[in-house]
């Protein structure tokens, strides 16, 4: 019959690949049941995992089921997503437990794709996700999500998010007409940003992501500084001169103290359609030597393929579009390895503590 002990050393031996480190330094393994020969795990994740699930528990089962005197192996695997810290002095928003947000030092490397992806992708893995566009002058989500229509408001103050693909949905773009240009300063960008995140009605959200515009303006620094963002993720290509730019946003939230959960590399590599010929068209491991030099995580890289354009452009992105596809597959382990990343920090308790209030009687 086997001990308890050498159950859990028999699970050390397993590193979990996105959390990068075995499952009960992580805290995952939550019960160890020893039977006589019968042992049962009940493993709980800090992120959401549907299409890792079950490869995991096979892992976990394999690890135990060599013990000497083991005849029987039970795993269950489940995942219990909480609140993680923010900024210092920046309050949670009621309904979101945490904001991830996207960004890019510069436009054109495929962050609203990326996003958007990330954000079905999550959904797709069993986690309850908003999708904010923040970007008031080119706003694409609404186009991407392929929906059209404007928000209801129940009060006449706060507006219900729009829901495509079980994806909960807000964007300057369902307020005004496609083709009408934004002609605002930036402290009427910063007001709508603010309104457009603090009165909408999200309904239990465990992951809101933001779609940033590209660069390092007044969006950027207003989602640092008053936002609660429990992390970033920075879209890059392999060039030198994208890499330049997605470096400033790095620092950027750096300097806000916004952990940065990784970097996604976007147009990897192209492969022809027509004879399969693979080309690093826009220079290669650029992503991977960023990761390296700032001490972050790379989530992966993405092919330069002609579906993710086509899809999303149709209002159907690739996650929904083709689910079993090689692409899809690549946003869901980003996906799963940048919420494995955030579940590693330092949790949030503001909801649990009493709000203290003095009153004169």
């Amino acid at each position: 019959m086997a001990e308890v002990s050498q159950v859990e050393s028999a699970l050390k031996a397993y590193i979990d690949p996105y959390l990068d480190k075995d499952l009960v330094s992580a805290k995952c393994i939550k019960d160890i049941k020893v039977d006589g020969g019968k042992v049962s795990v009940d493993v709980v994740l800090g992120f959401p995992a549907e299409g890792y699930r079950d490869e995991l528990a096979a892992k976990l089962k394999e690890q135990v089921a060599a013990l000497e005197g083991v005849d029987e192996v039970q795993v269950e695997v489940s995942s219990n997503i909480v609140a993680h810290a923010v900024q210092k002095g920046v309050e949670p928003i009621k309904g979101i437990k945490n904001i991830i947000a996207v960004a890019s030092g510069k436009g054109g490397v495929g962050k609203s794709t990326t996003a958007v992806n990330l954000a079905l992708a999550l959904s797709a893995e069993g986690a309850k996700v908003g999708l904010l566009d923040a970007d008031i002058y080119g706003p694409s989500q609404p186009r991407m999500l392929g929906i059209s229509g404007k928000p209801e408001s129940r009060d006449g103050k706060t507006l219900e998010p729009l829901v495509s693909y079980h994806i909960q949905a807000m964007s300057i773009g369902f307020l005004v007409d496609e083709e009408t240009p934004m002609i605002w300063r930036g402290p009427m960008v910063t007001q709508a940003l603010q309104q457009l995140l603090g009165d909408t009605n999200w309904d239990d959200l465990d992951y809101l992501v933001i779609d940033l515009p590209p660069g390092t303006g007044d969006t950027q620094l207003t989602l640092a500084q008053q936002v609660p963002v429990s992390g970033a993720v920075i879209v890059t290509t392999p060039q030198d001169i994208a890499l330049l730019d997605a470096r400033k946003g790095l620092k950027m939230f750096e300097k806000v103290e916004v952990p940065v959960l990784g970097i996604v590399e976007n147009m990897s590599i192209h492969i022809c359609s027509n004879c399969g010929h693979e080309e690093h068209i826009f220079g290669e491991g650029g992503g991977e030597r960023m990761a390296e030099q700032y001490d972050v995580d790379f989530l992966g890289a993405l092919p330069l393929d002609i579906r993710i354009r086509e899809e999303t452009d149709s209002g159907k992105p690739t996650v929904v579009a083709e689910p079993d596809s090689r692409i899809a597959q690549i946003y869901r382990d980003i996906a799963r390895r940048t919420a494995a990343k955030l579940s590693q920090q330092a949790k949030n308790y503001a909801a649990k503590f009493p709000k203290i209030v003095i009153q004169n009687n």
